[in-house]
């Protein structure tokens, strides 16, 4: 089987493109712009990376697409920060450079693997996600917040729509909250530039606070990288053709915690390594100083999994402190890049 990841050199990408290397016998494609986080893969014969842009590279990438079995695209912008500060982009990248990719799957009968999100369910007040059954509900125009969730959500309906007129061969994936190592550059001290388990990585690094957005009272059901690997690689495979036109939340209910639990778990871990700094404290901050106007929250997103774990008989494994120990404990040796670059004291 061969595979095309878009974006390859992204969290999601870097990852399943070592699992499928190291445990199946397919051939992977990867485009990206950059390749340092795969770059130790170029010496297995069966990967081969190219340089290019999806927004750019239009011509190039449809030959790709015709020449591969499986088309996993995973560009998007996928920060909230960004969702506030430059809706359009979000919109321009994660709707309109994707469309013609799905149409070139489309046009060639072509296996698409797409990520959707858990933002697509917006503001439910279901207890538990259901992909056929809860409603998918968004605040209003001005809360700018919701570009990527309303982008993301009409990908699904046109995936879908073509699986209806086309029979296209399509599984949509959601995510939960994945986290792990590679994530976010832990570096970048630009508070929203990362996702929240690696904003407050990096603030413990720079030994500044963590900050919660309105108390932290927020709940997410966090979901450890390999877990959501796992679900992927049951997707490609698709035993008996199960996964065709479904949609899959990917996610871990038994991890919901609130993002305040998160913080005062990650500062119990960290502490417990010598080698963090040991200065961070707990804050909180208003969801409009922290993000600007047109941002607004959910209380809750818990992941309905019963149609995967049937499906393709996935369950996930790993609970939220054993990820972030790993997690941190892989952050470590950018301690001392840190120190070099932001002049934290590491103490003894």
């Amino acid at each position: 089987m061969k595979i095309l990841i878009l974006g390859i050199n992204g969290f999601i990408g870097h990852h399943l493109a070592r699992t499928i290397l190291e445990k199946t016998s397919w051939c992977v494609t990867g485009m990206d712009i950059n390749d340092n986080r795969v770059s130790e893969l170029t010496s297995n014969e069966r990967f081969r990376f190219i340089e290019g842009d999806i927004t750019i590279n239009r011509e190039y990438l449809e030959y790709n697409i015709k020449k591969h079995d499986v088309i996993i695209p995973l560009v998007a912008v996928a920060t909230p920060s960004v969702y506030v500060s430059d809706p359009l982009r979000v919109f321009e990248l994660d709707f309109e450079a994707n469309l013609p990719i799905v149409r070139s799957c489309v046009k060639y009968k072509k296996r698409l693997i797409f990520p959707s999100t858990s933002e697509v369910y917006g503001m439910s007040e279901d207890q538990s996600f259901d992909v056929d059954k809860t409603n998918l509900v968004l605040g209003p125009i001005h809360m700018q917040r919701w570009i990527y969730s309303c982008s993301k959500q009409m990908m699904d309906r046109i995936i879908f729509a073509y699986g209806v007129k086309d029979n296209l061969d399509y599984t949509l994936f959601r995510p939960f909250n994945w986290f792990g190592t590679g994530l976010d550059n832990i570096l970048e001290p630009k508070e929203g530039a990362s996702r929240v388990i690696t904003q407050f990585l990096g603030n413990i690094v720079r030994g500044s606070d963590l900050i919660l957005v309105d108390g932290g009272a927020q709940k997410r059901a966090f979901t450890y990288i390999t877990d959501g690997i796992d679900a992927l690689i049951r997707i490609i495979e698709n035993k008996g053709g199960v996964a065709t036109q479904k949609i899959y939340n990917v996610g871990n209910p038994n991890n919901d915690h609130s993002i305040s639990h998160l913080a005062h778990l990650m500062l119990s871990i960290s502490n417990r390594n010598p080698e963090y700094p040991q200065q961070s404290k707990v804050i909180t901050r208003g969801a409009n100083d922290y993000y600007g106007e047109g941002y607004e929250d959910v209380k809750n997103r818990v992941p309905n999994i019963s149609n995967i774990s049937k499906d393709l008989e996935w369950t996930p494994k790993v609970s939220l402190e054993e990820g972030l120990e790993e997690t941190i404990s892989y952050y470590s040796q950018y301690l001392r890049d840190a120190k070099e670059l932001i002049g934290v004291d590491f103490g003894k």
